[in-house]
């Protein structure tokens, strides 16, 4: 699997998550899960057992203290997977 790929199936599972006022478009490299796209920490949790599903990884409470970026988790999945 490329990035690119990672990259989509990360966005179809954080795009479950989005509030009403945010829009799948808004969702890039850049995109802070918590202050642009205003997920909420309940949320987070829920996509981070969705990615370690999707991705077949385990994520530590150190990871998940590292991804506030949708870069961050795309680099720690990458990372996970080499592993």
């Amino acid at each position: 699997m490329t990035n690119q790929s990672h990259y989509e199936i990360l966005k179809e599972i954080v795009k479950i998550y989005l509030p009403e006022d945010v829009s799948v478009s808004d969702i890039t490299e850049e995109s802070n899960f918590t202050s642009e796209l205003n997920i909420n920490s309940a949320n987070l949790v829920d996509i981070i057992l969705d990615v370690e599903d999707a991705f077949g990884i385990t994520l530590e409470n150190q990871d998940m203290d590292q991804m506030k970026t949708v870069k961050d988790a795309l680099r720690i999945v990458e990372q996970k997977l080499v592993e």
